[in-house]
């Protein structure tokens, strides 16, 4: 509060008597950016040879801009930069340099990117703010995100059915290292198909569940296994159509009070189950809830169980998968009302916060990409709560 009547009665009415009246985008800008405090999670680093780098932490602060204001491009950006002497004011550029190229805007958002600048502040935020309250229900869900990227077709490796027991005479190793044998590469028998013969037995592979494997799993061992390269997703709308997709899954974990809590990347083709345990480990680390609210996608022993074991009430909606729908308890329906935070959370980081313009490749870019635009989102969210 003492930063914020700072922002209010000092900064303000010194950037009006220097560069006159401020839009309300501008404003918004100045009150994320001092949420945020990105400032304080980037370190210029320089040995102090050669040209010295620009200034990182006002590119972040420019990337934050560039969410807030609706930017769509780093092009946009620059335009907008040059010619908004507020914006540059507001970002910490000096006004009297060159702007830097595109390319070192690139270079910037790439190091950003492989940081995890703008997740390691979202988690600073919401410990700061949300640690010490009671959150009572937390939203899951996982939204579609379109990318500009051809899908990766993934080529199953077979064994091969026979090893060969002699090799050319080019292809021999030397006298002085050791040749491998048919011992050191075994491979497992195939299986036959069809029914098994009268009185034959075969051995049965025991197949463990994905969500199982997870619940003993450590939270490094699940985020490993989650698929985050590009491809060709599909699902079911509200409406109950299906709708396909190139690109990724964003899962989020949603407060009631409208603020994201916990973020994870992955493949579109990934069935937005497998998040849910991963999503449920981080934000118990972050913040204390009562109830896990889920919908039918969802619908899992497993989850339900694992919910339980964490200290939480589970309110998933019920799959029939073609048998009788359990309908939930008159008091646990008004409950499950509060998950549209979570449908609000979505639409609000596609439409005013950049999640449905992404102009960047790669897992780790569009992360980062997605992740400005969530702390930009908690940032306006938190700002909704203290007014």
């Amino acid at each position: 509060m003492q930063r914020w009547s700072i922002v209010q009665e000092e900064l303000l009415p010194e950037l009006w008597n220097e560069v006159g009246p401020l839009i309300p985008k501008l404003e918004k800008v100045i009150h994320t950016l001092e949420w945020v405090r990105l400032e304080e999670y980037v370190r210029a680093s320089w040995c102090g040879l050669g040209r010295p780098p620009h200034e990182r932490s006002w590119l972040a602060n420019a990337f934050v801009a560039k969410v807030v204001l609706g930017i769509t491009t780093t092009v946009g950006l620059i335009e907008r930069l040059s010619v908004d002497r507020s914006l540059r004011r507001i970002c910490g550029c000096p006004t009297q340099k060159v702007l830097p190229s595109e390319a070192t805007f690139s270079r910037a958002f790439d190091e950003f990117a492989k940081a995890r600048l703008a997740e390691r502040v979202h988690e600073a935020l919401i410990q700061e703010h949300l640690g010490k309250e009671l959150i009572g229900h937390i939203s899951r869900d996982g939204t579609a995100i379109e990318a500009r990227e051809r899908p990766c077709s993934v080529k199953a490796t077979q064994a091969p059915s026979s090893v060969p027991t002699t090799t050319p005479a080019t292809d021999a190793p030397p006298a002085s290292q050791p040749t491998a044998t048919v011992c050191d590469t075994p491979v497992a028998p195939k299986r036959r198909r069809g029914r098994p013969k009268s009185g034959e037995e075969r051995q049965q592979t025991a197949k463990i569940s994905p969500l199982a494997r997870q619940r003993i799993q450590t939270l490094a061992e699940m985020i490993e296994e989650i698929p985050t390269a590009c491809d060709r997703g599909t699902k079911s709308n509200a409406q109950g159509y299906k709708v396909s997709w190139n690109g990724y899954k964003l899962h989020l974990d949603t407060a009631d009070c409208g603020v994201p809590i916990a973020a994870l990347l992955s493949s579109a083709s990934m069935h937005d189950s497998r998040a849910a345990i991963p999503l449920s480990r981080i934000s118990a680390q972050r913040v204390t809830n009562l109830y896990d609210l889920m919908d039918a996608a969802y619908c899992s022993h497993d989850l339900r169980e694992d919910s339980r074991n964490l200290g939480h009430v589970p309110l998933i909606d019920h799959n029939p998968r073609g048998g009788e729908k359990i309908e939930f308890l008159p008091h646990e329906a008004i409950r499950y009302n509060e998950r549209t935070a979570a449908e609000r959370t979505n639409a609000r980081l596609k439409d005013e916060f950049g999640a449905s313009h992404l102009m960047v490749r790669g897992a780790t870019k569009v992360m980062s990409h997605l992740m400005f635009g969530v702390l930009a989102l908690c940032a306006d969210q938190l700002m909704r709560l203290r007014s």
